[in-house]
């Protein structure tokens, strides 16, 4: 990659552009994306077309390598069977930065994935920047790059936005140019056969010119890759993004309580979470969000000041700070007195400040200062109605002079249609977003105050358990020699070799093994058939707990007996019996693991047995977790409470549950062949937990290959 600042220039910087396809065909997309260019760069469009003399008045080449001197970047918009090969000419030529516009790839079938391979092999071997293909193109203002076939060029500014859906760009950039809010650079990420999310974060991440980045997204190419990198631009850089589509979390059959709880959609929650990323649920918040993060300073407390002429929507902005993570300021003693001496008797000096209906500009200049002069406030929302004695130029003037003076961040909410236009221009000079509706203010401000704790987030390593690795493979390879791609009790040892504490027990594949184990284990025992066909044994009677020594001999076959009947063509590999486990003085959690194809395990943590999936109360991170995450895992759940001791209960040991959790996490990144694993329950007690029941599935191909 080019190693200029943000790692991609030759891509948003070039000096010379060629426009393989270009074409004077009216309707064309190598018509319009010719003329784009045509219309802005700074720099020199080439066409490149053999059937050509010139294109628009400019000189055209029959080919990329009949054109003299250096070209930074291309543009192919040939038809889909000679692409690939336009591509190689332009890494056989030199050119390394190509977008291709051309679609027929692999959002086509068969045919089409096959080729959009061999143009993956092609950027390899000539180690291409290439967008797309099926791409809408990229866009940079600085040099008036539209090297895009969409309807208009950006406007400057310093977000740089991302998209897989090219229409929405096209929408986006007409709504925005309306709304006077402008870019850096715009890619349209198309197929990403190479380039992909992750590449734009951190290009951006690294140039100074881009203050925030937005995406919209359809899935994630590589999710611990993509943490990896947001992790570090977040410390500078703001990323908001929102993810759109609901998928299945993954080919594989979901057998597991954690497969079912913890699909494709809590991934990307999770993962977008731990990568710092801030999620929103639509254009608007998107842009909102935005406008604010690359205009306005970060607050140094929560606690917002309401400055209003109207007490109606005054009341709908506390309302909206309620919902929020922010706080109403409480006003110091000095700030209420000045208040009061400033504002007529009838006008409310406590947080909301009413300064009533006939308020002029300089009683609301006066009430601002004083807000914003109050060491409690952080930040703060000025919203007005509009009347008679409130010009709304004058007010927009006012509010961008204090914020610079204060240095706080302010979101205004200045309530017209057509009477706010030249306002609105005024306030966004000064980089202050204005809203209609007051709970967009407040939830503008409360990103601020998200990117906050983002940026100053320390991320911890993973601790790294002495293991034994080389058992815990042992008993996955168990899968691959029965021909099941399921295990359960029968792999208890693999928690053991992760250090996750099990009872006591072995499997007796007659009963008297299952006599002989029973005198090794001391008091009574319980009993569980072990199938990897009967995946609730509870259900079918399979399980008997507190057995003496004496009744271990009948209880197995009647526990067998109760399998065949149920299900006569079970593999029945035999009956666990196990230590007895104080299930009354602890509490049944579950940890669990369901591998997503994006983002790769992902834990769960929640209360266990019967509760699981009547309460679906969990919490979820991708792994691998520090200490800090599984602490956050285990405190999260609603239920936490129960495991602190409440209602007289003893308190678990919610040490030794986030330790499990760690190494869990380390055992599911160490065997990426396990697709999917439930310790339900791990019962939690004062002092310690134990690993009751596990199953899990097994990727056989992918532990022979590891």
């Amino acid at each position: 990659m080019d190693e200029n600042t943000g790692g991609l220039a030759g891509l948003f910087a070039p000096e010379r552009v060629a426009v393989i396809g270009a074409t004077e065909s009216e309707g064309s997309i190598g018509r319009a994306i010719t003329q784009n260019l045509q219309a802005d760069f700074a720099g020199e469009t080439v066409p490149v077309n053999p059937n050509y003399d010139d294109v628009l008045g400019l000189k055209c080449y029959p080919d990329i390598d009949d054109v003299p001197g250096e070209l930074n970047l291309a543009v192919v918009v040939v038809p889909p069977k000679i692409a690939v090969e336009a591509v190689r000419q332009c890494g056989e030529a030199g050119v390394r930065n190509v977008v291709v516009i051309t679609a027929g790839f692999g959002e086509t079938g068969s045919e089409g994935a096959s080729r959009e391979q061999e143009l993956t092999e092609v950027a390899a071997e000539y180690d291409l920047n290439l967008v797309g293909p099926n791409s809408l193109g990229v866009m940079s203002t600085p040099t008036g790059l539209n090297a895009t076939f969409g309807p208009e060029n950006a406007l400057s500014g310093s977000i740089s936005f991302m998209s897989q859906s090219g229409a929405f760009i096209t929408a986006v950039l007409d709504w925005a140019n309306d709304e006077g809010i402008g870019f850096k650079d715009v890619v349209s990420l198309g197929n990403k056969a190479v380039l992909d999310e992750t590449d734009f974060v951190e290009a951006w991440g690294d140039d100074p010119d881009t203050d925030v980045i937005l995406g919209y997204l359809e899935g994630v190419e590589d999710g611990a890759e993509f943490i990896e990198s947001a992790r570090r631009v977040t410390d500078d850089t703001p990323i908001v993004m929102v993810k759109s589509g609901r998928t299945e979390a993954g080919a594989q059959a979901v057998s597991s309580h954690t497969g079912t709880l913890a699909g494709s959609e809590q991934a990307y929650e999770a993962g977008l979470e731990q990568a710092g990323v801030l999620r929103v649920e639509n254009v608007q918040e998107l842009f909102d969000f935005a406008q604010i993060l690359s205009g306005q300073p970060i607050p140094e407390s929560d606690d917002v000041a309401i400055v209003t002429n109207a007490g109606g929507p005054g009341v709908m902005t506390t309302d909206a700070v309620g919902d929020s993570n922010l706080s109403l300021a409480s006003f110091s003693d000095e700030t209420l007195s000045e208040l009061s001496e400033a504002m007529p008797e009838e006008a409310n000096i406590y947080n909301p400040i009413d300064a009533i209906g006939d308020a002029d500009i300089e009683r609301f200049e006066r009430a601002l200062d004083i807000a914003l002069a109050d060491e409690n406030v952080g930040c703060a929302v000025v919203l007005s109605a509009p009347t008679a004695v409130i010009d709304f130029d004058d007010l927009s003037e006012v509010i961008t002079d204090l914020q610079a003076e204060h240095g706080k961040p302010i979101a205004s909410v200045l309530m017209g249609g057509e009477s706010t236009e030249s306002a609105r221009e005024v306030l966004r000079e000064g980089g202050i977003p204005n809203y209609f509706d007051p709970a967009r203010a407040v939830r503008s401000l409360d990103s601020l105050s998200r990117y906050r704790e983002i940026s100053q987030r320390e991320y911890e390593a993973p601790e790294k358990f002495d293991v034994d690795r080389e058992r815990a493979r042992e008993v996955l390879e168990r899968a691959e020699e029965r021909g099941d791609n399921r295990l359960g009790v029968e792999a208890m040892d693999l928690l053991s070799a992760y250090g996750i504490p099990t009872p006591e027990g072995t499997i007796a594949e007659d009963p008297e093994q299952a006599v002989a184990a029973a005198q090794d284990i001391e008091g009574d025992v319980v009993m569980k058939i072990v199938s990897p066909d009967i995946l609730h044994k509870s259900d079918i009677g399979g399980v008997k707990v507190g057995v003496s020594p004496e009744d271990v001999y009948d209880a197995f076959e009647d526990l067998v007996t109760r399998a065949r009947n149920y299900q006569p063509d079970a593999d029945i590999l035999g009956v666990q019996v196990q230590e007895m486990v104080d299930l009354d003085s602890g509490t049944e959690t579950i940890i669990g693991m369901n591998r997503d194809p994006q983002f790769g395990p992902l834990l769960l943590f929640g209360l266990g047995g019967i509760f699981v999936e009547v309460l679906e109360d969990t919490e979820t991170r991708v792994a691998p977790v520090s200490e800090r995450e599984a602490t956050e895992m285990v405190d999260g759940i609603r239920s936490a409470p129960l495991l602190r001791g409440a209602r007289g209960r003893d308190p678990a040991d919610r040490e030794a549950i986030v330790e499990s959790l760690q190494r869990l996490s380390q055992l599911v990144t160490d065997f990426p062949a396990i697709l999917e694993l439930d310790v339900n329950p791990l019962v939690a007690g004062p002092d310690g937990v134990q690993a009751v029941d596990v199953r899990l599935t097994v990727d056989t191909d992918e532990l022979e290959e590891s």
